[in-house]
């Protein structure tokens, strides 16, 4: 390995939201990768130094409302459409004309859209953990709201009044991110049978049946330390406002409805992942959604963070993928 291929650096870049902070490692064809729900950049801390080692240049952002990027305060500033324009600038400020785009959860669906909307710029997208579902069919907000029926909430619909979910979390960031990154770890989430940490009682809060006192064993205190420190600053409506302009990227996308992704695509899956058990179907419908896909693979045993739960798995899965993609 090289002494260059070693070395991180951080940077902002200039984009519609005010700036996107990354952190770049190695030198090659640029791979962009971009986190999900609660998380940042420091999600891809195993893959950024795999990633150079291989011989690519790793870019890994902070997706705007988190972290050291801007977080607009409107709900609508939090919109696919400018996700995707913020992506590009990345890609345009880093001197490149194309990049291979990667994401997990939240920034699986990022990485999708950024692909469908911009294929000239995103030659290739690999997909970890949600798998790609085109655009169209009901909206959003009231599929989510008809889920759990009277009894429960579904997290989606609790996440959409500005503040309520905020204000569960605001008193303990730390404690409360603990007890989520648990709820969904293959190694700490509840049995089966156990009340479901997707949903909430009438009344309650997500909190309520998050597991307690056990970190899952990808997530080290330290590691802890750094969510809740990028959190504890920047408070969570940013990342919450993502869910709150579904029903918005419904209305900008309906041109798009049913459109497939066309480029050379690779879906990761955790197997105790309601992300990917939920969407089975989805997953089903690849070859219709997905013409180009090059690889799937289901992960045995593992959870929703999935580069970070298995990292060495996912780190040799995406570089045989880019080998074959950026050949």
């Amino acid at each position: 390995m090289t002494q260059h291929a070693t070395q991180i650096t951080h940077r902002s870049v200039t984009s519609p939201a005010g700036r996107i902070h990354l952190v770049e490692q190695g030198s090659g064809p640029l791979v962009l990768l971009v986190h999900g729900f609660p998380e940042s950049w420091y999600s891809w801390r195993h893959q950024l130094p795999a990633l150079a080692a291989a011989g690519y240049r790793a870019v890994a952002v902070d997706v705007r409302g988190y972290g050291r990027s801007s977080r607009p305060a409107p709900v609508d500033a939090y919109r696919m459409l400018d996700l995707v324009e913020d992506n590009v600038r990345v890609v345009r400020a880093l001197g490149e004309e194309s990049a291979v785009v990667v994401g997990h959860d939240w920034g699986a669906t990022i990485a999708a859209h950024s692909a469908l909307l911009r294929p000239e710029v995103f030659r290739a997208v690999g997909l970890l953990s949600v798998p790609y579902t085109p655009p169209g069919g009901p909206r959003p907000s009231d599929v989510f709201t008809r889920l759990g029926g009277g009894a429960e909430e579904f997290y989606v619909a609790y996440f959409q009044e500005p503040g309520r979910a905020e204000a569960e979390v605001e008193p303990d960031v730390r404690g409360w991110l603990a007890g989520f990154y648990a709820a969904l770890s293959a190694d700490t989430m509840p049995a089966p049978g156990a009340p479901d940490p997707h949903f909430v009682a009438r009344g309650g809060t997500l909190r309520d049946r998050f597991p307690q006192g056990r970190l899952p064993g990808w997530l080290s205190e330290d590691d802890l330390d750094v969510y809740a420190g990028e959190f504890e600053r920047t408070g969570l409506t940013g990342a919450l406002n993502r869910y709150r302009a579904m029903d918005r990227d419904w209305e900008d996308l309906a041109a798009h409805a049913g459109a497939p992704l066309t480029q050379p695509s690779l879906f990761v899956g955790g197997s105790q992942d309601a992300s990917t058990t939920w969407l089975a179907d989805a997953i089903e419908a690849y070859p219709v959604t997905l013409p180009g896909l090059v690889a799937s693979h289901v992960l045995d045993g593992c959870g929703h963070w999935i580069q970070q739960e298995r990292p060495e798995d996912v780190n040799r899965i995406l570089v045989d993928w880019l080998a074959a993609v950026t050949a």
